[in-house]
């Protein structure tokens, strides 16, 4: 299946209700006024994640781009990385009670609103927008979690990474599946068929610093539960439990992973699957395609919406069917102590341009914000990829979310210990939900009052 260029991926994109808008202006660096920004002498200081599934290649944008920049304006960047969500809150916490640290902050999507509640990020005003090319360069879609609304928006959007499963297709097609799973419960089925020989039927990272607590999300959202309900945490509701025992039990109860994999990160689910050992891979993104492109599954894979029906139902509940995804991927936030804001827009402008976003989907897969790079990708394996961006769901505009988000996180961490062991202490979970529900409700109540 190929798409005519001249319609390309944005038709695709176009169709699911992503609102493209007009292409963005040059990479060239400059004030609102047009003038070329001068800072010689200065160094702009960047704080972004580290892209663990490419090393090497992350390094090497980074020398590039730095070198770009330096050639435009005359500066230099440092940049400082961190390496899972904790970290990244942590970061976030300090700089705003020092008053001091990085320039630039790449966050993920989750973390903005806890980034705007601080008030110590700028709100971009008409004038900041124009510096980085207008707020017409940007996918419009990709503003969804930028700020509370409209009007105060903070994050700028660099990626967008909906989250999809990978599948083998030959895997499924020699255990007589004749299409990917649509329901949790589908999914635990046709993995089993696919267990067996050194084969597990998922490929899933129990011990990733990031991705554990978005499939207790979807499940939890699925079955009608808001998680956050206006200035309530839900976490004691029943749903909650139900999603953490389904995603345990893969491991406990079914048996349908590999059991290393309760060590394991998302570059390790990645890699097992790549090696053709995993009938699916869960909770990717379009970042997996320069991998699964070079390895042993290439052209033996596709991509899939995940299941939007929730554990032990029939259909989505409520606007389950919309959540196929968090609302996912990177934003840029310039801080408001920052003495080179203008030089720090300037840099932004550089890397959301439409030939460094491309040049970045190319390296890391993933989906740009451009508007005008993300019309131009014409590769068939985005589509389902484009599907998940038009049915992703932000999560709720709270300062407490990166609490909330980290509570969420935590139950899994501190269940490792008992599935290590293969073995699930359900006394134990109820025990770990309830502290998280009480340690994120009183950041919710914090986050009200503020």
């Amino acid at each position: 299946m190929k798409f005519a260029s001249s319609t390309g991926l944005a038709a695709i994109v176009t169709a699911a209700a992503l609102a493209l808008t007009g292409c963005g202006s040059g990479s060239s660096s400059s004030d609102s006024s047009g003038g070329a920004v001068d800072g010689k002498g200065k160094t702009l200081s960047v704080l972004n994640g580290v892209i663990s599934q490419y090393p090497e290649q992350q390094k090497q944008w980074q020398a590039d781009i730095a070198a770009k920049f330096k050639a435009q304006t005359g500066a230099d960047v440092k940049f400082e990385t961190f390496a899972s969500a904790n970290d990244e809150l942590t970061r976030i916490q300090t700089s705003v009670v020092s008053g001091q640290g990085p320039d630039i902050y790449g966050l993920g999507t989750t973390f903005t609103p806890t980034a705007f509640a601080t008030k110590a990020f700028v709100t971009l005003s008409e004038d900041d927008w124009k510096k980085v090319g207008g707020k017409d360069r940007f996918n419009q879609a990709a503003l969804g979690i930028s700020g509370p609304d409209k009007d105060h928006l903070a994050g700028i959007p660099f990626v967008s990474r909906p989250f999809v499963m990978a599948y083998n297709k030959d895997l499924l097609a020699a255990a007589g599946i004749d299409k990917p799973a649509t329901s949790w419960d589908e999914l635990a089925q046709q993995a089993k068929k696919m267990t067996k020989d050194g084969t597990f039927g998922i490929a899933t990272g129990y011990k990733d610093n990031f991705d554990p607590w978005k499939f207790i999300w979807a499940m939890s959202i699925q079955a009608g539960n808001p998680l956050v309900d206006g200035k309530n945490l839900k976490f004691d509701d029943p749903t909650v439990k139900k999603a953490y025992e389904t995603y345990f039990g893969w491991l406990t109860k079914d048996k349908i992973v590999d059991p290393a994999s309760v060590g394991w990160s998302n570059s390790n689910a990645v890699a097992a699957f790549a090696s053709g050992k995993a009938g699916y891979l869960m909770m990717t993104t379009s970042s997996s395609i320069p991998t699964l492109d070079k390895s042993a599954v290439a052209g033996k894979y596709e991509y899939a919406l995940m299941p939007t029906t929730a554990p032990g139902e029939s259909s989505p509940k409520g606007d389950g069917a919309n959540a196929a995804s968090i609302l996912s991927g990177d934003n840029l936030v310039v801080a408001d102590y920052s003495k080179q804001k203008d030089l720090a827009f300037a840099y932004i402008k550089l890397i959301t341009s439409t030939e460094e976003q491309l040049i970045y989907q190319k390296t890391f897969g993933d989906l740009p914000a451009n508007a005008e790079a993300l019309k131009s990708l014409t590769d068939p394996k985005l589509k389902p990829i484009a599907d998940a961006a038009a049915k992703s769901k932000a999560t709720p505009f709270t300062g407490a979310w990166g609490d909330i988000q980290l509570a969420l996180l935590n139950v899994t961490v501190q269940s490792i210990p008992d599935l290590a062991k293969g073995s699930l202490d359900e006394s134990g979970l109820e025990a770990r939900i309830k502290d998280s529900q009480t340690k994120g409700q009183a950041s919710l109540d914090r986050a009200s009052k503020g």
